[in-house]
């Protein structure tokens, strides 16, 4: 991994940084960029925040952003995080009693949660599929597409899942789903920047994604991606001046009903939200397929050897790992305990948990990464959990 990658970041040099997949790091250009939309913003707030200035400045962006991930720009809207723009779908929903959430046992917690408050609230049924490892993309669908009844109403599923890392193989499943009437909204909280995206071929209902993962934008950038037909049946979370009666278009602000009324909700700093081209340029200037290949390769070798001192096989194959995230068995411990005693004993921050009664290591390798990272991650989980 080239060494002059590590000094585009902020990040503290004391510690070996593995956990790029929780909240990722944004490059000193980004940030620059970020600083500079938050002064221009306090230079002349009022004209800044003016309707006419910043939809030309969301425009900007969201061509910017549509280039990258397969989308058209205007079926784009800002969000500041997965989870908030996947609670404005879920609670949009129309859903009744015995409708059923159709979903998996390898979800996000978080978002585990919002289907459980929105269902509780209508009456709905949430039901998890366990999917067969390991995985297979028929095995996959066929999981899917067994527990598909007549009262299923929609179908949530991550596209890179958070606990185990692995890439869902959603395209078939999707397609089917949408075939039978089904709402198809999907967790995208790890594909922009990670993998490759197509969010209109894909052709699900509803695609959520961060920026400030992958990405490598600043924190509070994410985006909701809605296919044109299914964009009316969504409500902000904020009624403010963007607001229009459903049906109604333009918006009030020149653009659809859709993206004036979330674009405009309100004073909220913009500045995060403008600064991803920013992010995007600066990965185009680094050549970040080379690196994220790199990266990809260096994570299989750490992973290998991980599993060389643990005894334990890789719970997946690499080619549905994802690429650059890779969740590793380790024996039966304390997860919370060995989490701290990583980062207080060996100044290491890495995601440990449990997961179907299994333990894990979740390393993630960005361009800042070097193999002595992966050493130095060995040595401190063989001596914390003496192996030998």
């Amino acid at each position: 991994m080239p060494d002059d990658l590590a000094r585009h970041f902020l990040l503290n040099p004391g510690v070996t940084f593995l956990n790029h997949g929780s909240y990722g790091a944004c490059p000193r250009p980004v940030m620059e960029a970020y600083r500079d939309w938050q002064e221009r913003l306090e230079a002349q707030p009022v004209a800044f925040m003016d309707p006419a200035h910043l939809t030309e400045r969301f425009s900007e962006v969201r061509i910017a952003l549509g280039a990258e991930i397969g989308a058209d720009p205007d079926d784009l809207v800002w969000v500041t995080n997965a989870t908030a723009g996947l609670n404005i779908v879920a609670r949009s929903l129309d859903l009744g009693p015995g409708d059923e959430v159709l979903t998996t046992d390898h979800e996000y917690s978080a978002l585990t949660k919002t289907w459980a408050f929105v269902a509780g609230r209508a009456g709905a049924v949430i039901r998890p599929v366990r999917i067969p490892l390991p995985l297979t993309e028929e095995a996959f669908a066929d999981a899917l597409r067994k527990a598909i009844t007549d009262r299923t109403k929609v179908l949530f599923l991550s596209h890179i899942t958070s606990p185990t890392a692995l890439v869902f193989p959603i395209a078939g499943i999707v397609a089917e789903a949408r075939a039978r009437g089904i709402v198809t909204i999907i967790d995208g909280a790890h594909a922009p920047g990670h993998i490759p995206l197509d969010v209109t071929a894909l052709g699900a209902d509803y695609y959520v994604g961060n920026c400030h993962k992958w990405l490598m934008a600043p924190k509070g950038t994410a985006f909701l991606h809605s296919r044109p037909a299914m964009q009316a049946l969504l409500d902000p979370r904020v009624i403010s001046h963007g607001w229009t009666e459903a049906g109604e278009s333009p918006g009030p602000f020149g653009g659809s009903a859709f993206l004036d009324r979330f674009q405009f909700q309100g004073t909220r700093d913009p500045s995060a939200w403008l600064a991803v081209p920013a992010a995007i340029r600066f990965r185009n200037d680094h050549d970040w397929g080379a690196v994220s290949a790199r990266c990809g390769a260096l994570a299989q070798e750490i992973a290998a050897e991980f599993a060389g001192i643990t005894g334990l096989p890789a719970l997946a194959a690499p080619e549905v790992s994802a690429p650059q995230m890779i969740a590793m068995p380790i024996p039966d411990c304390d997860t919370e305990k060995l989490h701290r005693d990583l980062l207080s004993r060996y100044g290491i921050e890495i995601p440990v948990l449990r997961w179907a009664g299994r333990c894990f290591v979740r390393l993630s390798i960005q361009g800042y990464n070097r193999p002595e990272d992966g050493r130095t991650l060995l040595a401190a989980v063989r001596d914390l959990l003496d192996l030998r």
